[in-house]
């Protein structure tokens, strides 16, 4: 017997592993068994060469777990190690400059393992003693015995196996107990093995029998050995794809079509993307792309070797050009990774333009479940964004889909506003800017339907790339200013008129929150009798400032409404004839009075033209306040007899309950006094 101490230029490597991949340990298990795969892999390869004779048709791993000895053995019948490879691959670690490597990477278990080649050494992580039972496969090789409690030392002699390959045999310690428990075990090796290419037995399969499950005669091998990323595209029918995909994601609704990945230039790289359906929402779970090393799990966190629109996917990527133990350092400074990443965009990008041009038709069908991640792409992702413009669709309220260029060319004639630019005119809801669009359809406009939660910044991104193109919600103006034509509708009202008409209108809106604006317009007599309306900048940014940070300014500024009084429509003509026959008497009064301040403060004026503030006499300055201070009594005077009319004025309230129904915005209380009112009305 042999004994020794493990080659290392620290004498602490036991509690640097047990502190700082602590965090971490489930991942011994993923070590120790693709330790044991890559045995069974090259015993395979040598006897493809002729170096091995014996029978390699049967290869498999083996784990399993021994309550009362309270171990975890993982097994092999691969190649096996002699007592040199032992010193060799096991005594021997290169560990220099461990201290400070240690210190930089102490957060990042997946580093320090990868760094020093310590897969074998995890198993310290959950074990008070490891042993390892060998016998290679070279002829007339003795078996051997290792085995390490935790410290430097260690004891090799010789050993008691028959046939060729490794066991290894982990003494779990108190506070790893979880990894004797049979459920546990299993999780982590259909989490990271089961997919591995040597099949992994543990125990047996079970079946129900009189209440309870119990084992059966035949052995639970826990992976598939060739799942389908691993196939040639030509050995796959659309069933196996779909069957794959369910056993990725057991019970998830089926996809709309899928990538299958298969390059061996300038990198290599396998692997399976599926388009999943997704909502009209962006809060989508990003972990469900599993990244693999030759069949062996890493990690489903891959930002930053998918692009981040495309973490949206579901499926695989294999690489072994991806070290087993990835590090986030090492994937952001690794040119093999960003070479992945752009090669993926591509081959989506050319995936998704492939079948667009093969068959519109299915392609407009599902364009409803794939826009917001063709949506995310192209605010994303510019190289994605070039070539998603070839099949990026717009769809219309009639429910019809066009290019980007079909679409303005549909467009270009009639919606192009006095300074060349042109007018995309969109809802995004249907039902609730009906009354709009239909006014819109009426003028013989087009109006798409962008309904996306994405869509505020998509059409910001459009605008700022084409300066003559302009998008504008169908209700951000009434329909003759939507695109402004110079077709201007001159009032019939005097600015004193409109004056005392805002002060009537203004008394039925509510005194909360939302601010609303009264402006007049001459609609014609057929238009609605009141509009609501809302500036297409304002709401675009409060709409932007709930999806994104850094516009809190405009999220936190109150609703602005502007309410346009059609003073064409022969019910506004009502509210105004009966305010001039209750007001009447009491404002002519009132007015002559103001017109008469007005002239005193207009005469006032005019003598400080021409002259120095200290050149004006005081007595001129005061009496120039004095007027300006009892006209501003007057006005508000007069102000609050049409405000009190206004809010008395049953037609007038009915008006703006109207639009505000037209817009789904009468609620709750106003709704139900609407109700009322209506039935005093019609009686």
């Amino acid at each position: 017997m042999a004994k020794g101490k493990i080659g290392v230029s620290s004498e602490n490597l036991f509690p640097i592993i047990k502190k700082f991949l602590y965090s971490d340990h489930e991942i011994f298990l993923r070590e120790i068994v693709s330790n044991a795969v890559d045995a069974s892999q090259k015993l395979k390869t040598l006897a493809s060469k002729g170096e091995f004779s014996g029978d390699v048709s049967n290869m498999k791993v083996a784990v399993k777990i021994d309550k009362d000895a309270k171990t975890l053995t993982v097994s092999d019948n691969g190649i096996g190690m002699t007592s040199d490879e032992v010193k060799k691959y096991i005594n021997q670690i290169a560990f220099s400059g461990a201290n400070e490597f240690l210190d930089k990477y102490k957060n990042d278990a997946a580093a320090i393992i990868g760094h020093f080649g310590l897969g074998f050494y995890s198993s310290f992580m959950v074990s008070d003693k490891v042993e390892i039972i060998s016998k290679s496969y070279a002829e007339d090789a003795e078996p051997i015995h290792w085995s390490c409690d935790g410290s430097p030392e260690y004891t090799l002699k010789k050993g008691e196996r028959e046939q060729v390959g490794t066991d290894i045999v982990m003494h779990i310690n108190d506070d790893s107990k979880e990894f004797l428990e049979e459920h546990r075990v299993k999780e982590l090796l259909e989490k990271y093995c089961r997919f591995l290419p040597v099949p992994v037995q543990f125990g047996k399969e079970k079946e129900w029998k009189d209440g309870n499950y119990v084992d059966t005669e035949k052995d639970l091998i826990i992976n598939d050995t060739q799942p389908a990323w691993t196939r040639k595209p030509a050995d796959l029918k659309e069933e196996d794809y779909k069957g794959f995909y369910q056993k990725l994601y057991p019970g998830n609704e089926e996809p709309l079509f899928n990538i299958h990945l298969n390059v061996d230039y300038p990198f290599n790289l396998t692997g399976i993307m599926y388009f999943p359906k997704l909502k009209n929402t962006v809060e989508v779970q990003k972990n469900k792309i599993q990244l693999y090393c030759n069949q062996v799990f890493v990690t489903d966190h891959v930002e930053e070797i998918v692009p981040d629109f495309l973490t949206l996917l579901h499926g695989v990527i294999d690489s072994p050009d991806i070290p087993l133990n990835v590090s986030r350092s090492y994937l952001q400074s690794d040119h093999n990774v960003k070479k992945i990443s752009n090669h993926i965009t591509k081959k989506v990008a050319d995936r998704l333009d492939e079948i667009f041009k093969n068959d519109r038709q299915d392609f407009e069908k599902k364009w409803d479940d794939l826009k917001i991640f063709i949506e995310y792409g192209i605010l994303s992702n510019e190289k994605f964004a070039e070539k998603a413009k070839k099949f990026f669709l717009y769809k219309n309220t009639d429910g019809k889909y066009f290019t980007i260029e079909e679409y303005e060319n549909i467009i270009k004639e009639n919606q192009k506003d006095k300074e060349d630019n042109l007018i995309h005119l969109y809802s995004n809801n249907k039902e609730d800017q009906y009354s709009f669009i239909r006014a819109a359809k009426e003028k013989g406009y087009d109006v798409l339907l962008l309904d996306s939660v994405l869509s505020a910044p998509l059409i910001n991104k459009f605008e700022q790339e084409n300066p003559k193109s302009r998008f504008s919600r169908v209700d951000a103006d009434v329909v003759d200013k939507l695109i402004d034509k110079e077709n201007e509708n001159k009032l019939a009202l005097s600015e004193s008129e409109q004056d005392e008409l805002e002060a009537v209108f203004s008394a039925v809106t509510p005194k909360e929150e939302i601010g609303y604006y009264v402006t007049f317009e001459d609609l014609g007599e057929n238009a609605q009798p009141m509009v609501i309306t809302q500036n297409e900048f304002m709401r675009r940014m409060k709409d932007m400032s709930t999806i994104q940070g850094g516009m809190g300014m405009y999220g936190n500024l109150p609703d602005n409404f502007t309410v346009v009084v059609n003073v064409s429509h022969p019910l506004v003509k009502q509210v105004i004839e009966t305010k001039n026959n209750q007001l009447g008497v009491d404002l002519e009064p009132i007015n002559t009075e103001i017109k008469s301040k007005l002239e005193e403060k207009s005469a006032l004026e005019k003598l400080k033209e021409g002259k120095k503030e200290e050149e004006i006499p005081q007595e001129e300055k005061e009496k120039l306040a004095e007027i300006s201070s009892e006209l501003t009594r007057i006005e508000n005077e007069k102000r609050e007899k049409l405000k009190t009319f206004g809010s008395e004025n049953k037609l007038a309230k009915q008006l703006f309950d109207l639009a505000l129904l037209a817009n789904n915005m009468l609620k709750g209380e106003a709704l139900d006094r609407f109700v009322k009112r209506s039935v005093e009305l019609i009686k």
